[in-house]
């Protein structure tokens, strides 16, 4: 499958809607047209009372590796404002799994990384796999986050461990975040999907217009100015892809090398030790 074939299937499972990111031999990493997909069955959910919850996988084990580098190597030589509509297609994406009156629910085996990880923090509940890992992994390319990742780890984890995750973009263990409360649902692996279902199930039980006001709830009282930190990470974001950090940073991780970012003596590319 190629990236122009990227894509958010949805199925109805009669009290929920399953939405699969499926972006095949790339762990399932973004492209428009998933968008799109994932934004209508937000509206579906939203419109039917019948449908408890709206539950975001991944196809092939792995819930979503963020952005598609090699999209993202191009970008550069767009304009300003169309590398800017770009990134507001995910925020809007975002913008709408938060203001879904359906609770939301990320099934998570595998890892999410980038903006994979964004759109993880932005829905209601997380069931992760135990030997799942998350990656807020911008910087690794020269990149800063999106998607309101900064927004979301500031209101979920402490100060330090919020700036060690974006400024190294290593992993850290789906039991780690499980100890703080960001993963809520933590299951063997294999069982992310079917803890899933079973909370939707139990949404699809309840009273639909007060969990929908006790979201609202919930988002007025933690939130603050969420859509003014989306549209500062928008503006970095579309200043960092024509930067020559992510020009540098994206053709070394596409070519499996360790990326110079111009900071030491060398300028050589070392090819990157493979883990």
């Amino acid at each position: 499958m190629t990236s122009a074939q990227a894509e958010a299937r949805v199925e109805d499972r009669c009290d929920h809607l399953k939405v699969t990111l499926s972006n095949f031999g790339r762990r399932n990493a973004l492209a428009p047209s998933m968008y799109v997909s994932l934004r209508a069955a937000l509206e579906q959910a939203a419109a039917e009372d019948r449908l408890g919850a709206v539950v975001l996988t991944g196809a092939d084990g792995y819930f979503c590796a963020g952005g598609d580098l090699n999209a993202l190597a191009t970008r550069a030589a767009t304009s300003r404002d169309e590398r800017r509509a770009l990134i507001e297609d995910l925020h809007d994406t975002i913008r709408a799994i938060r203001a879904c009156p359906r609770p939301v629910i990320a099934a998570i085996e595998g890892g999410a990384a980038g903006a994979g990880l964004s759109i993880a923090l932005a829905c209601d509940l997380l069931v992760a796999a135990e030997d799942a890992s998350f990656a807020a992994a911008y910087v690794r390319v020269g990149l800063v986050p999106d998607g309101g990742l900064t927004a979301s780890l500031a209101r979920r984890v402490p100060a330090g461990f919020a700036a060690r995750m974006c400024l190294t973009g290593d992993p850290v263990s789906a039991t780690t975040l499980a100890g703080m409360g960001v993963v809520t649902d933590l299951v063997p692996p294999g069982k992310a999907l079917a803890r899933a279902a079973d909370l939707a199930a139990r949404f699809a039980q309840g009273p639909a217009a007060a969990q929908g006001t006790i979201k609202r709830l919930l988002a007025s009282a933690r939130d603050g100015d969420f859509d003014a930190q989306l549209d500062r990470e928008a503006e970095a974001m579309a200043d960092a892809l024509a930067a020559p950090e992510a020009a540098a940073g994206l053709k070394a991780r596409l070519s499996r090398a360790v990326p110079d970012f111009g900071r030491g003596s060398s300028g050589a590319e070392k090819k990157e030790t493979r883990r």
